[in-house]
């Protein structure tokens, strides 16, 4: 709400310490999603001031403020000469979303009348967001279900002269395996189709774990038949959140990207982000995180990072009831449960004692599992994550799997979800003890620790149980339910 008169600064920044008093941590390692730490104070204190110092600079006219040209080129360049295509053209933007936007424009505009993208089911759903957004169709490609990469043949049969774009990731998000690049760049350049390497998590990781030692195949602008590759600094960059980096194998690629706009009376328009205005502190922000850390401390992470997953995969593997999925080789990891202990359950006892484990629902034959990044501050708490763990699955173990109400899945399946206005589905959650309106309520969590956290284990039970397209719908209606 405005306030009648404004109010001292004090006690504003008071209030948001109050407001997230029941958010996850960001720093420490107990959260295993959304956040990267480096363990390293003074460098996310870099970060900061650099981002506050171009908080204010507008990256819409880059003609009235050459600070950020300068500071674009020389993060776009860093990121270039890592990914195998020193002075590649690239464009800074706000995330891995917008990165993958981007590409997915790019490839569509450079081949008037294709429409359609060939991706496997692991690629991240922002290509399914691109597409729905541009107008293109998703083709999807199955996945080897022991490794989890996408089949080369299979693209081979779904390549055709209707195709926009070819897509692998590296990794894939949900169990950290990096698909065929090298194959499926080959047929795709044989077709004469783009190829784009999602390494939006991957890209600033993966060239120090192989200097650290790790088995990584070649992903990057140095394979032929790659012409994009997405890679975010705030993800293993450590850099604050809305740093991405898109590049390309060429200019004209790059140019397909750019949108312009003479079609007004005003000031010229020509964007090469899907935003217009935006501000140049995530830049700020990226540039010194990469001069804090500098070559040496990123390979030092690589080196921690690699260590830390290793002992968690082998951790995890003499946990009863557990399992890795496939093989990681990147610093995600994917662990399914069994009949005796659920994944589900299991999250919400680690919730219960301080620790965020990311589920993830089943997919196209995949398991529901916990997923688990691991970044550069996590080995010095990897033991204690693996005790968490342990005692967790125990815990799941005595508790029994989710129980979901008998017929509810079939219940909600059948609902005309857009006959119901906000305040009768949240009506209809809390009948199954689900209050979306608590989440909003500044201090409700806070104010008896992590155990007040709700358990999801239903929920995600329940959403596990319906289709994929009935889940995307609850979805909606439960994000404009916590918003109303």
């Amino acid at each position: 709400m405005l306030p009648e008169y404004g109010r001292p600064v004090t006690e504003l920044l008071a209030e948001l310490t109050a407001l997230k008093a029941a958010d996850l941590p960001v720093r420490g390692g107990k959260v295993t999603a959304y956040v990267y730490d480096t363990g390293l104070p003074e460098v996310h204190e870099a970060a900061h001031r650099a981002y506050a110092e171009m908080l204010e600079v507008n990256m819409l006219d880059p003609t009235a403020f050459p600070s950020m040209v300068a500071l674009e080129r020389r993060v776009v360049g860093a990121v270039a000469e890592l990914l195998g295509r020193p002075g590649a053209p690239g464009i800074f933007t706000s995330g891995g979303t917008e990165s993958i936007m981007l590409a997915v424009k790019a490839a569509r505009d450079a081949r008037p009348g294709a429409a359609r993208v060939v991706l496997p089911v692991t690629a991240h759903p922002a290509f399914h967001k691109a597409a729905h957004y541009l107008g293109l169709e998703i083709v999807p490609v199955p996945v080897d279900p022991v490794t989890y990469r996408a089949s080369a043949e299979a693209f081979g049969d779904a390549l055709d002269d209707r195709t926009a774009l070819a897509v692998v990731s590296a990794p894939s998000y949900p169990q950290g395996v990096v698909d065929p690049v090298e194959e499926v760049a080959a047929l795709a350049a044989a077709r004469g189709v783009p190829c784009h390497v999602d390494a939006c998590v991957g890209g600033w990781l993966l060239p120090w774990l192989r200097e650290a030692g790790a088995a990584i195949p070649p992903f990057d602008l140095s394979v032929p038949g790659v012409t994009s590759i997405s890679c975010d600094l705030h993800k293993f960059g450590y850099a604050p959140k809305g740093a991405s980096v898109l590049l390309f194998r060429d200019a004209e690629l790059r140019r397909r990207a750019y949108f312009a706009s003479a079609a007004w009376p005003g000031y010229t328009i020509i964007n090469a982000t899907v935003q217009s205005s935006r501000s140049a502190g995530p830049l700020g922000g990226a540039w010194a995180t990469l001069q804090a850390l500098g070559r040496q401390g990123y390979l030092e992470l690589g080196r921690r990072t690699l260590e830390a997953t290793r002992r968690l995969v082998e951790g995890v593997g003499k946990i009863p009831g557990l399992r890795v999925l496939g093989e990681p080789q990147a610093a995600l990891v994917a662990v399914a449960g069994s009949p005796e202990v659920d994944v589900f359950v299991l999250a919400d006892e680690a919730r219960r004692l301080g620790w965020f484990l990311q589920p993830q629902l089943s997919y196209a034959g995949i398991p529901a599992n916990i997923h688990i990044t691991v970044t550069g501050v996590t080995l010095a708490g990897v033991d204690a994550m693996l005790e968490v763990i342990a005692e967790a699955a125990e815990a799941a173990r005595r508790r029994g799997p989710a129980e979901v109400p008998e017929g509810l899945p079939e219940l909600i399946a059948s609902l005309d979800l857009d006959a119901l206005d906000d305040a009768t589905f949240a009506e209809l959650a809390a009948s199954v003890g689900i209050d979306l309106t608590a989440t909003a309520r500044p201090g409700t969590a806070a104010e008896s620790g992590a155990a007040s956290q709700p358990g999801m284990a239903v929920v995600n039970a329940v959403l596990d149980a319906l289709p994929p397209a009935t889940r995307e719908a609850i979805l909606v209606r439960f994000l404009s339910v916590m918003y109303s």
